[in-house]
């Protein structure tokens, strides 16, 4: 096996002896130094084999296949083996084509370049930020906007500047190595595309306030199913909002706006009390009339069905004994006709009787005298 120090070497020296590292051969005397004799390599190596081979007999094509046996042996047994750390996942590949997944430990695999091991981090959380991008600490601004990617519609017709960033990581490392070509970039575009959705159909105000939890888990629900539409191999962790606010253009207006609706329900809260506190007391005021008026109503009924039922009474006494009732209701009206009348009235046997002076003024007596309730004195 000699290099024909005559003419040009493998690697296209020139005449002259050159050999492949371009220096001169033996005959030259060169800056460079002289390739290795190949063919003393092997011998030697043979040499030191003899005493491991049957017979001592090593030459020729027959011990080179046993060298290159024996190498060949070592290399796949000891360049096999492959350590997965704790967190890696493993994805043997024969001849550039898939074959299976082994988790953390020492395993074996075909060395390269028959076979290949790739060991992607499967429990580290990739964060991506979307509507903004962070800088380094230390620099003169710690965040930029990008509104390009942080201006969305909502659903009442108004735009938001919303500011998210997605957690995600790795559950299937044969389909993220090998379904999609750019991961961060797919994760981000259906994540902006999912946001932008979900946005859509929700209120400005409810993405801003109370609606927030819900717009991130519509969201972060939305952004898998797309993933694993792609059978991307990609789990999504969370989906957090950073900022939801109007555009920095129309914010004065906006707070104009924010600042008027709270008068509004200030005014209205106020509006309600007052009609709480009034319309009690106008029922109970209702009420009460309502129930005078019922127990007017009741009063007078039974004091006419009384006076009915007293002239009844008095229609059946008269029936049963006409001259005792007549006489009755005669003396009864004459006691209350003249006793209302300013008389004195004496009787004829008192006159001339012990005790009575006509002429005495018994009207200005009488005013004097005790009451009695009835008839004269």
């Amino acid at each position: 096996m000699a290099w024909n120090p005559q003419g040009g070497g493998p690697w296209g020296g020139g005449g002259g002896g050159q050999g492949p590292w371009g220096g001169r051969g033996p005959s030259g005397g060169g800056r460079g130094p002289n390739p290795p004799d190949l063919e003393e390599v092997l011998r030697n190596f043979q040499e030191k084999l003899r005493g491991f081979v049957p017979g001592g007999g090593f030459g020729g094509a027959r011990g080179l296949l046993v060298v290159l046996i024996v190498v060949l042996a070592a290399w796949i047994g000891i360049g096999g083996f492959y350590r997965v750390e704790p967190g890696q996942q493993g994805v043997q590949m024969l001849f550039g084509r898939y074959v299976s997944q082994t988790n953390e430990g020492l395993h074996w695999w075909f060395p390269a370049p028959i076979g290949y091991v790739y060991k992607p981090q499967v429990t580290q959380i990739n964060v991506i930020q979307i509507g903004y991008r962070s800088n380094p600490a230390g620099t003169q601004m710690t965040r930029q906007n990008v509104p390009q990617e942080s201006l969305m519609l909502t659903g009442d017709q108004n735009i938001i500047d919303l500011k998210f960033q997605v957690q995600w990581q790795i559950k299937d490392a044969a389909s993220f190595l090998f379904n999609i070509r750019n991961p961060e970039m797919t994760v981000k575009a259906a994540a902006e595309s999912a946001m932008r959705e979900v946005v859509g159909q929700t209120t400005l105000e409810a993405a801003r306030t109370g609606g927030r939890t819900l717009v991130q888990t519509q969201a972060q629900d939305l952004l898998q199913q797309i993933l694993d539409t792609y059978q991307s191999g990609v789990l999504i962790t969370e989906v957090k909002l950073q900022e939801a606010d109007p555009p920095q253009e129309v914010i004065a207006a906006f707070n104009d706006v924010q600042a008027a609706r709270q008068d509004q329900e200030r005014l209205e809260n106020e509006a309600r009390g007052y009609r709480n506190d009034i319309v009690p007391r106008a029922k109970g005021q209702a009420e009460r009339m309502i129930q005078q008026a019922t127990a007017y109503k009741d009063q007078v009924v039974n004091e006419a069905k009384g006076e009915a039922q007293r002239f009844v009474d008095v229609y059946e006494a008269y029936r049963t004994n006409t001259e005792v009732t007549r006489r009755r209701l005669y003396l009864e009206r004459m006691q209350e006709v003249i006793g209302k009348a300013d008389k004195i009235i004496i009787d004829e046997k008192a006159q001339g009787g012990q005790g009575v002076v006509p002429y005495l003024p018994l009207n200005q007596l009488r005013q004097f005298g005790p009451q009695r309730p009835g008839g004269p004195r």
